[in-house]
């Protein structure tokens, strides 16, 4: 099959097994990164690179960026030498970044008005199914768009949901991860509670994982707390910025919440005990630390691996609403 050239920016934990992804498929792509050893990499394997964003964007069809924050996406995208002053129409602006639904859509208009299309689809499912192609992805976007990325999205991922207009992948991708958030720092609570009352971690691990209270985040994050690497390639200043993007669209929307400010001010606490680049697991070290224990099982990985066979990806569909 034969694919549009493609530009991606931000080589990242995420970004960079995205764009992997790609070069093993054989896509032409052309890759732009701050730091120039992941740009090496990339352009051993095969890859071009770009001086600048604005470069790349002239080169290719379509242009995708997974950046840390909006602030980063709003200048890769609106510097003098940015993405949008590369971009002629027709082109497409696919952004997998994690970000504010609302400047998604600012800077969609603005790629409209240059004649391109815009779509925010970003990925949900940890590093591990990055690198395989596994991960889900919602997609936001007119129908057309979204027809014209699919195979590319078919490569990147697995479970592929178009959630509407550009700006609602956006919001669904804050809503599950602070979903997954609370999860996690439900589970250090947990976790904890049976470390100190006695409790074989390793069972505990089972009794969650066969219950009522199993979730992904279990099956995946309690496993590196306990091996003790605590590293699932998510960092605490990232989940602070996720959080805060689901708080501040609730306070927008005048919806009262309680976990939500809660769950934000345990990791603010924790980015201010360990820092913003600790492990996002580690938040667990607060109660470790209060409780002067090491809540540690045996033989789990200190990094999660993608143990599903890779397959082409598919697109998922509502359930039928009746009529």
């Amino acid at each position: 099959m034969s694919y549009p050239r493609i530009g991606f920016i931000g080589l990242g934990n995420v970004g960079g097994k995205l764009a992997g992804n790609l070069l093993r498929h054989g896509v032409d792509l052309t890759v732009r990164d701050l730091n120039a050893e992941r740009i090496a990499h990339f352009v051993s394997q095969g890859a071009g690179s770009a001086t600048t964003p604005k470069a790349l964007a002239e080169q290719v069809d379509i242009v995708i960026t997974c950046l840390p924050s909006p602030a980063a996406s709003r200048a890769v995208l609106e510097s003098a030498d940015g993405v949008l002053a590369g971009l002629t129409p027709s082109k497409v602006w696919l952004e997998m970044s994690t970000t504010d639904q609302a400047e998604v859509r600012r800077i969609g208009a603005l790629v409209e008005a240059r004649g391109g299309l815009a779509m925010d689809c970003p990925v949900s499912g940890g590093c591990h199914r990055a690198a395989t192609g596994n991960i889900s992805i919602f997609a936001g976007g007119s129908r057309a768009a979204f027809e014209r990325v699919l195979p590319v999205l078919k490569i990147l991922g697995r479970q592929i949901l178009h959630t509407g207009p550009l700006g609602s992948a956006s919001t669904l991708k804050v809503v599950t991860n602070y979903l997954c958030t609370v999860h996690l720092a439900a589970l250090a609570e947990a976790l904890s509670v049976c470390k100190v009352a006695g409790m074989d971690m390793n069972t505990a691990y089972e009794a969650i994982r066969i219950s009522s209270g199993n979730s992904f985040v279990h099956e995946t994050e309690s496993q590196v707390i306990l091996n003790g690497s605590r590293d699932i390639g998510f960092t605490m200043d990232l989940v602070i910025k996720d959080v805060g993007l689901f708080d501040q669209l609730a306070r927008s929307l005048h919806v009262p919440l309680e976990i939500s400010p809660l769950v934000l001010d345990i990791f603010k606490d924790g980015e201010r005990r360990y820092g913003p680049r600790e492990h996002s697991p580690n938040i667990i070290r607060r109660i470790e630390d209060a409780c002067h224990i090491k809540v540690l099982g045996e033989g789990f990985p200190a990094e999660m691996v993608d143990d599903q066979p890779a397959a082409e990806g598919f697109e998922v569909r509502p359930r039928a609403q009746s009529q």
